[in-house]
């Protein structure tokens, strides 16, 4: 029995997006690119230095425009020299909001807002039952 392709077995659609990121953790702060973003997560390009550890969660902040931000509370899942990978561990309503319309609007799929909606439903089941 053959294994699926990894992009097969996400729960969630990412979509490529560019975005400033700012990453912070206790006092060290780093910038980022936005390579693409699910409401599950993000990957990011490598900063050229950081230090993140694996068992502190991370804040998030993806600038969307003029004082409009997605903000989130992430751990770091894996790394390379090339992209940061991180899981959404909690989002607030207003973020979620924002990061919704993204979603939607980077979706190249009639479908999407059912899509997204029916994740985001998930999403929340999931860390209610936390």
């Amino acid at each position: 029995m053959s294994e699926l392709p990894h992009e097969e077995r996400r729960q969630y659609s990412r979509v490529p997006f560019e975005a400033d990121v700012t990453i912070i953790q206790d006092s060290h702060t780093f910038d980022a690119q936005l390579v693409d973003i699910s409401l599950n997560g993000l990957l990011v390009n490598t900063p050229a230095s950081y230090q993140i550890r694996t068992d502190l969660p991370c804040t998030v902040k993806i600038s969307l425009a003029d004082e409009v931000e997605i903000q989130m509370l992430v751990t770091l899942v894996h790394s390379s020299s090339s992209c940061l990978g991180f899981h959404c561990t909690s989002i607030d309503m207003d973020s979620m909001v924002h990061l919704r319309r993204v979603m939607e609007f980077n979706i190249e799929d009639p479908m999407a807002p059912d899509r997204v909606l029916a994740e985001l439903v998930k999403k929340q089941q999931q860390a209610s039952q936390q």
